[in-house]
This record gives C-alpha cells, sequence and structure tokens, in this order.
C-alpha cells in the first residue's frame, strides 16, 4: 500500500511569517542548516532553543546569533541523540518547564561513519542518532507539541534516502555495514518517520502538522563529522573535492530554507517534503521534492513505527 503527496508550485521568495510569540527546538543547531534555521526563526521573532550535544559549542551558537540579532530569544540546552537518556533528561526538563512547543525541527544528524559504531544504547550509531534518537523525543515532546495552537514537526532527511532500504534482518548493520547504506536507511526512516506522523496525527486529531526537508548540496560539516569519525578519511575528501565544485553546492543559508519553508510557510502541508527546486534537487529555492517508493510504503513505515517503539521504548499516546 502506498501514500501520495499534492504537487506545490516552487516559490520565488521565501518570506518568512513572523513568528512572535511562538518557542521553537531546533536539534543540531550549533552549526551548519540547524544553526541557519535557528537564526532566520529568531529573527523573525522566535523563541528558539538549541537542542545540541556540545555545551560549548551551543553557548557560540548562541553568541553567533545574538551577535547579528542583539534582541533574539535563543538558548542552548543539553540534548545528545545518540543516548536515549539523554532524550529524556532533556524532554523531561521541557516538561517540567510546561511551555507549549510550536516547532520541532529534527535537524541533527551524522553521515557515511566508515566502520560500525553503536550509540550509548547499543544501536548502530546513524540509525540511533538520525533516526531513533529523533523518533523519542519526538514522542516525549508529543504532549507539549499538542498543546501549541497550530504545532509542527519537520523532520531533515536527505536524497540519499532513495538509496536506503529498511533492513528489518539486520536494522543495526550487525551482519553487515556499509558506510553509504547505514546512512541511506537512516534518511528513509527520517523520511518514513515524517509521513506516518502526519498520517497518525491526522487519524488521532493531534492537530500537529509533520512533514520533511532536505537541504540539497549543502556545505557544512557534516560531509567531514562522520567520514573522519576515528579519524581522517579518502571519503572526506571525496566529499569536500565535490562540493568545492562550481554549482553543485550551496552555502548553509540558502541549504536551510525548504527547513525553514516546512517550519513556517502557510503553504507548506502535512505529509509533504520539499528540497531545492535546481537541477538534482542540489541548489535552488524551496520546491517539493521527489519522494522513492520506499518512502512512500505505507506497510513499511507501519513496521518501522512499531520497531521504533520496541527499540526506544516510547509510544506516542493517542
Amino acid at each position: 500500500m502506498t501514500s501520495t503527496v499534492g504537487s506545490m508550485a516552487a516559490p520565488k521568495t521565501l518570506d518568512i511569517p513572523d513568528r512572535t510569540g511562538r518557542l521553537a527546538v531546533v536539534t543540531g543547531a550549533n552549526s551548519g542548516i540547524g544553526l541557519e534555521t535557528a537564526r532566520r526563526l529568531a529573527a523573525a521573532g522566535a523563541e528558539v532553543v538549541l537542542a545540541v550535544r556540545n555545551a560549548d559549542k551551543g553557548r557560540q551558537a548562541v553568541e553567533n546569533i545574538v551577535a547579528s540579532l542583539p534582541d533574539a530569544r535563543v538558548e542552548t540546552a543539553a540534548l545528545d541523540l545518540s543516548s536515549l537518556a539523554s532524550v529524556a533528561a532533556f524532554s523531561a526538563a521541557r516538561t517540567e518547564h510546561g511551555r507549549p512547543i510550536d516547532l520541532l525541527v529534527n535537524n541533527a544528524g551524522i553521515m557515511a561513519v566508515p566502520t560500525r559504531h553503536t550509540t550509548a544504547d547499543g544501536f548502530e550509531l546513524q540509525f540511533g542518532t538520525n533516526h531513533l534518537g529523533h523518533f523519542a523525543l519526538t514522542g516525549r515532546l508529543l504532549p507539549l507539541l499538542r498543546a501549541a495552537p497550530a504545532p509542527r514537526v519537520v523532520t531533515v532527511s536527505s536524497t540519499a534516502h532513495r538509496i536506503g532500504r529498511i533492513d528489518l534482518d539486520d536494522l543495526q548493520g550487525e551482519r553487515k555495514y556499509r558506510p553509504w547504506r547505514a546512512y541511506g536507511q537512516s534518511k528513509l526512516a527520517n523520511l518514513l518517520f515524517a509521513l506516518q506522523l502526519q498520517r497518525l496525527s491526522v487519524q488521532a486529531g493531534w492537530g500537529i502538522l509533520s512533514n520533511a526537508a532536505h537541504p540539497g548540496s549543502t556545505r557544512t560539516n557534516l560531509q567531514t563529522t562522520g567520514p573522519n569519525l576515528g579519524g581522517a578519511s579518502r571519503g572526506a575528501g571525496l566529499i569536500s573535492g565535490f562540493m568545492e565544485l562550481p554549482g553543485l553546492s550551496q552555502a548553509a543559508d540558502q541549504g536551510a530554507l525548504p527547513t525553514l519553508f516546512a517550519a513556517t510557510s502557510p503553504d507548506a502541508h502535512g505529509g509533504a517534503y520539499y528540497g531545492p527546486n535546481g537541477v538534482g534537487e542540489l541548489t535552488g529555492l524551496p520546491a517539493p521534492a521527489h519522494i522513492s517508493r520506499r518512502a512512500r510504503n505505507t506497510e513499511t513505515a507501519e513496521v518501522l513505527w512499531r520497531v521504533s517503539e520496541e527499540l526506544t521504548g516510547v509510544r506516542f499516546a493517542p
């Protein structure tokens, strides 16, 4: 069984509506797409929580934003998506605070780790961080999202979702680990999650608009952090070299636009997927992105959801 998503004309410009009085949580907001997303949301008046693993880098990101936006209301909070305990602690702190969350941007990620590593909970690092961490975070923050008047959840996927397969027989890459295969699986899981969350929101009346976005070919430290894990790698050099070729990549502020469109535009739809409108979806302004056949498979989405609940111990209350 499959689902379809409607089309939309590409916008000529991206005007972010006033976000004054709204609270946004952006994971991985200390650099790259996350930082630029947080900056633009703050510029539009939102209060933004930069949920980051490294506290020092989080403080530097806050200082970076405030340097150009002195009135910005931004703060940093500790969140390590490779640890379910950290996800639980972050969510408990937000719950104790009690403030409804208007926007959750599931942005943080790691890419193409050359050898198999595991999270604190024993999951393959890319699947555990990119998908399971965000799955657990969204589930734990669900009551705060539902308490907001018009909440949105944006999950950042990648064109690499097209090479992904959900291998239920070897979900953690224990039998056979390949860096890009694992990354593709995690990004496919991100997109399946975003689309399934929208279906469940409609069915259960949660009022949450869930969609997804990808940044195309954007220059960030993602291209080196994962491939260089545990030391320098030839793969990181090849990726960086490709990104420097004229017309094949864009800066982080441009790469953040599909995420910002999905997060704020009145023309963005639940269950949609946005990316750059240029050739190959590498660069450009936000437009509907290609959703692979595997990402449209609702049966796979339902199975992945159940497995994710079992692995994380987090269930989305009806």
